[in-house]
C-alpha cells in the first residue's frame, strides 16, 4: 500500500493561502505569488496540456513528487468557493473542463452529490470525514500513494487524524500577512523529521516525514 502524502507551497510566515479567498481569489489575497516558481516549471505546464516552461531543479522536485499517486483528496474550497448545499446549476470547480489530476479525485463535503466526471477525472464527494476518504482514496490509488491537495483544514484534519505520512513544504520569499496558516490547530505530539532539504530559484523545497 502506498503512503498519504502532501505537497504545499507557503509564505515566508506560514500561510498556504491570502486572506479574503473568493472566486476572484481563489488563493486569497496575494496568493498566487506562492505559487509563481511552480507556474514556471515544464511539468506544470504539461500538467496543464501546455508546452514550455523551465527544467531545472524545482521542475524534478514536482515530477517527483507527483509520480505515483493514484489518487487526490481535497477539501471542498480547493474544488470550488461554493458553500453550503449544492444548487442549480452546479458549481464544476475550479479546474475547467480537463482538471490536470487524471486519478480519482475525493472531495470532503458536508452534503451529498453525484459524482463528477471532466475529463480523464472523476471528482467523488465524501461526508463521513477525512478517515473514510483516505479510505476510499486507498482504494482506488492501489499500489500508489493518496496526496492530499488541500487546502489548509483538510491538511490539517489529515495531520491530526494520523493519517499523513510525509509533506514536501515548499516555502517561498514571501510575506502575506494573513490568511491561512498550514499548522493552525496541529498539537506538539506530532513528530516532524526534516528529510531533505533542496534549495532553488525562488523557493526552499523542505522535505518531512511525520510520526
Amino acid at each position: 500500500m502506498g503512503k498519504v502524502k502532501c505537497q504545499i507551497s507557503i509564505s515566508a510566515d506560514g500561510y498556504l493561502a491570502g486572506p479574503n479567498q473568493s472566486e476572484e481569489h481563489p488563493l486569497g489575497e496575494g496568493g498566487e505569488a506562492l505559487h509563481e516558481w511552480a507556474f514556471r516549471t515544464r511539468f506544470f505546464q504539461e500538467m496543464h496540456g501546455r508546452e514550455g516552461g523551465e527544467g531545472g531543479v524545482s521542475d524534478a522536485v514536482v515530477r517527483e513528487a507527483a509520480a505515483g499517486s493514484g489518487a487526490v483528496v481535497m477539501g471542498r474550497n480547493m474544488f470550488g468557493p461554493v458553500r453550503g448545499s449544492w444548487t442549480e446549476p452546479l458549481w464544476d470547480g475550479w479546474w475547467g473542463d480537463d482538471p490536470p489530476f487524471r486519478v480519482p479525485v475525493f472531495v470532503l463535503t458536508h452534503h451529498e452529490r453525484e459524482p463528477l466526471t471532466l475529463g480523464e477525472t472523476t471528482f467523488h464527494f465524501v461526508t463521513d470525514g477525512i478517515e473514510r476518504a483516505v479510505e476510499l482514496a486507498r482504494e482506488a490509488a492501489g499500489d500508489g500513494h493518496v496526496s492530499i491537495g488541500g487546502g489548509g483544514e483538510a491538511i490539517q484534519e489529515t495531520i491530526r487524524a494520523g493519517l499523513l505520512d510525509e509533506i514536501l513544504v515548499n516555502q517561498v520569499p514571501v510575506i502575506l500577512g494573513g490568511g491561512t496558516r498550514l499548522l493552525d490547530g496541529i498539537p506538539p505530539s506530532v513528530k516532524l523529521e526534516q528529510t531533505r532539504v533542496v534549495e532553488a530559484p525562488g523557493v526552499a523545497h523542505l522535505f518531512y516525514s511525520l510520526s
